[in-house]
Order: structure tokens, then sequence, then C-alpha cells
């Protein structure tokens, strides 16, 4: 009793949901506690977590699980138990993980975020079970493909500069054929997706999408150049970097040392841990490239596919966090070459060499279809000047002249969880709805620090609010 007293005070999260009747969407729920981290589901609660009790009879335990197992593939088995709270009768099913993924409901699966369950695309189905499983896709070998398909000569040097930096100890007589086997980069003779991408003659027959697509931008739609690289993806990344400085500025800087500083636009270091994330953990699968934009003031990279299976935007925040690689082949290959530091560092440096240069924090969205790195000038070297009007991409120009007001500053925090109208204003302690959207609601969902989770029906009674990368970052400083 006193647990779910407790559940009911912590309110509904990833783990928590309240339905106050058995319905479909209590169906689509137990989904996706089974493909995301479990959960429980409490039956005769209201969403702000208070028991308005349901109808109990001697057969609707048996009722509800025979439900379950026959809507759910593979069946679900949860634990459905009886219980008072408040004097009222509710039912608590604690729905396990599934060790294999994914569980459909209906045919469709969900996936749990925050509190809210999201339908998973047929990519995201795959990745989910892939992962489950312990693979990923670089690791299935193409069957028109042999080994005389790859670049021997780049093989011998992945092993020569591995073996230089120690991550790996191939010694002189080791055959590639060998090596590229043991790694399980060739597996009965035929050449992963992974070998294909990384050592391959022409990486881009099959996969043409397997480019970077770089364009300097004066406007949306004024292009000064225009540049598609292709070929290995372990190369795609110098040249990548090399377009980017012939479009960004740098200055020197005399210090007193035998050679002078450079100081870039933006850190090198910061954009190449850009590059690389977009390089080694797009999903290959979707048939876009990634896509490099320099304009005068920001530096936008985006690649396809959204965050990895298991991997959530809070995470990517954290100094440390367990690294979950879409492509683990592509990743080990990386790390082995120092292309990757460290699993799991890379956004935190990116933030840290940025924070360093005084500029602003990078920007994290998942933007149509992919996973969007925004990089931007100080207000200095941009040539901006202070305005007393408010900058719709300026976090700090949202509830007043100069800053967020109190009210969004806890609308913010409340929207860590997604949250209903409702409860922010009960957060904070306003009555009127109108001018509550009006003065604070608006104004966070207009700078992009807020988003609704039902962005087509904005008038839903379903309607919540959640925070966005960019809101989290602002709430984080």
């Amino acid at each position: 009793m006193s647990g779910l007293t407790a559940i009911l005070k912590q309110g509904e999260s990833q783990v928590v949901e309240f339905k106050e009747s058995f319905q479909e969407d209590a169906l689509q729920t137990i989904g996706a506690f089974a493909n995301t981290q479990g959960g429980t589901l409490l039956i005769g609660v209201n969403d702000s977590g208070v028991p308005t009790g349901t109808t109990v009879g001697k057969a609707t335990l048996r009722e509800m699980a025979d439900k379950i197992a026959a809507c759910s593939e593979p069946r679900v088995v949860p634990d459905l138990q009886v219980a008072t709270l408040q004097r009222r009768t509710i039912i608590a099913i604690q729905v396990p993980e599934y060790p294999i993924k994914p569980v459909a409901v209906r045919g469709r699966c969900y996936r749990r975020v925050g509190d809210s369950n999201r339908q998973l695309s047929p990519s995201a189905i795959a990745e989910m079970h892939m992962a489950s499983t312990g693979t990923s896709w670089d690791a299935r070998p193409l069957p028109d493909r042999t080994i005389k398909d790859l670049d021997i000569a780049r093989v011998r040097r992945y092993m020569m500069l591995a073996t230089n930096v120690g991550r790996r100890n191939f010694i002189r007589g080791d055959r590639p054929r060998d090596v590229l086997e043991k790694l399980e980069l060739v597996r009965d003779g035929r050449p992963t997706w992974a070998a294909v991408l990384l050592f391959g003659k022409r990486p881009q027959s099959p996969l043409t999408q397997a480019t970077v697509h770089c364009g300097r931008f004066r406007t949306e739609i004024d292009i000064d150049d225009d540049r598609l690289i292709e070929g290995s993806i372990i190369d795609q990344i110098n040249e990548t970097m090399d377009f980017l400085k012939k479009h960004i500025n740098v200055r020197f800087v005399i210090t007193g040392k035998p050679r002078r500083d450079q100081i870039w636009d933006y850190p090198l270091e910061a954009l190449r841990e850009a590059v690389v994330n977009a390089i080694c953990h797009r999903d290959y699968g979707d048939t876009a490239d990634i896509q490099i934009k320099v304009f005068d003031d920001h530096v936008r990279i985006w690649s396809p596919g959204l965050l990895p299976y298991g991997v959530t935007f809070e995470e990517l925040y954290r100094r440390t966090h367990a690294s979950k690689p879409r492509n683990k082949l592509i990743a080990q290959v990386f790390y082995d070459l120092e292309i990757i530091e460290r699993y799991g560092s890379g956004i935190q440096r990116m933030l840290d060499a940025c924070a360093a240069a005084g500029l602003p924090e990078p920007t994290l969205n998942e933007s149509t279809g992919g996973f969007l790195i925004t990089f931007r000038k100080s207000a200095q070297s941009a040539g901006k000047k202070k305005s007393s009007q408010p900058d719709k991409d300026d976090v700090d120009q949202v509830g007043t002249k100069s800053a967020l007001s109190r009210h969004q500053v806890s609308v913010l925090a409340k929207c860590l969880n997604e949250s209903k109208l409702v409860e922010l204003l009960k957060i904070a302690g306003r009555s009127d709805r109108t001018k509550f959207r009006n003065q604070v609601i608006n104004p966070l969902l207009k700078a992009r620090l807020i988003e609704m989770t039902i962005p087509d029906k904005p008038n839903s009674r379903l309607q919540k609010y959640r925070l966005t990368v960019k809101g989290a970052a602002h709430l984080k400083k």
C-alpha cells in the first residue's frame, strides 16, 4: 500500500501511468512499458493522481489478463493486483520489461518517452529488435559482395594506425582478412555493411546515401558553395572538416609562443565531434545524406535518424553516460583509430569546447526525421548589436526584456515531465487560463523552449507540454 501511495505522489513518468478505466490506450501503455523499462499502470486513478475508483468483479482480473495476452505479440504477462487507496478500489498492473523486443499491441509497437507513448516507425522497430538481441545494422553481411570489394590497403593502414595509438596490437604477420574476420567485419567470406563503408573500394555502391552534403549559404536559398563528399566514411571526416575550415573565419593571436594561436569562429574540436557523431551514428537505412550548412552566423549539422534506441536527450547532457552506438562495428573502428576518444564523452567535449571559447551552447534537436546540432557565433563575432527587441532565437528574451519570468521558469521545470495546462497553472499559482497562455505559455512555445505533445491538435483535451532540448539547455544554465 505504501508503495502505491508513493507512486501517486510521484505522478506519471517514464514508468508510471494513470488511467480511469481499462480502454485501448491502457493496452498501448502496457506495450510501451514492455518495450522500454517496464512500469506500473494504475486503473481507477485520474491524470492528476487522484483515485477515482473502478469496479472489480470476480472475473475482472482474469478478463484483463486474457485481453492483454490476446492483444500483445509476444504475449505480455503482467502482475495484476487489487488495492484500496483513499477508500477507492483500484487495480495495479505491473508490467516487466520484455527481454526480446519489440512487443506489438494489435500490430502496432509503442515506446515509452517521458510520460507518453510513441508509436514506432518500421526502422525504429528494426533497430529496437537488433538492440535487444545485441546486434546492429552495420554487422549484417552483404550477400552480393566479397572480400575483393574491400580495399586491403585501407585495412592495412587501419591496422598500422590502431597499433601506433595503442588501442590494438596487430603484428606484422597478421593477414588483413584474418583481422577482418576476427573483428566480425567479414562473416562467412562476406563483408558487412561496416566493412564496406569503412574499407570498401566503392562505399556508395549500393549505399548511395552514405555521403556528406556540404553547402555555404548566404540565406536559406542563396548558396555560394556546394560539395558532395563521398568515399570511405573515415576519409569523409577530414574532407568535411576541410570544407568547414574553408568557410569559417580564423584570426591569429600573438602570445609570445613560437607559433601564433589560431582562433576560429567555432572550436574545430567541437565541429569535428559533431561531424564524427553524424557519420558514426547516423541511420544508414535512411535514404537521406548527412547535410551540413554553413551560414554567416551559425552552422547546422544534420544526420538522418533519431536518437539511437535506449538514449535520451537528458542522458546526452550528462558529463558521462552509457554509450549505445547505433552502428557498433563502425564505432569500434573509430575508437581504435582515436577518432572517438572515449565512448559516451563526445557531446560533453563539444559543449565544453564551445563554453571555453565563450560561445553559446550548441543546441541538440530531433528535427524532421534526423538529429540536428546547431552552433552559433557569439553576438560580438556575429556582428550583432544589443537591442531591446526580443530575438526569436535568444532564450534570454522571452518572459521580460532581459530574462524569463519566474512563472516561466516554474513552467520549464515542470515540463521536464510532460504536463497538462491545468498542472502548469497550478505550479505557477495562476488561475486565468487565457492570460496564462498569452503571457507565459505562448512566448515559451514561440521561443521553442517547450512544445506541444499533440501539435496538430492544440486544443485537444489530451494536450500536454514538454521541454525541448533548447529549453533543457536553458534550464540547466
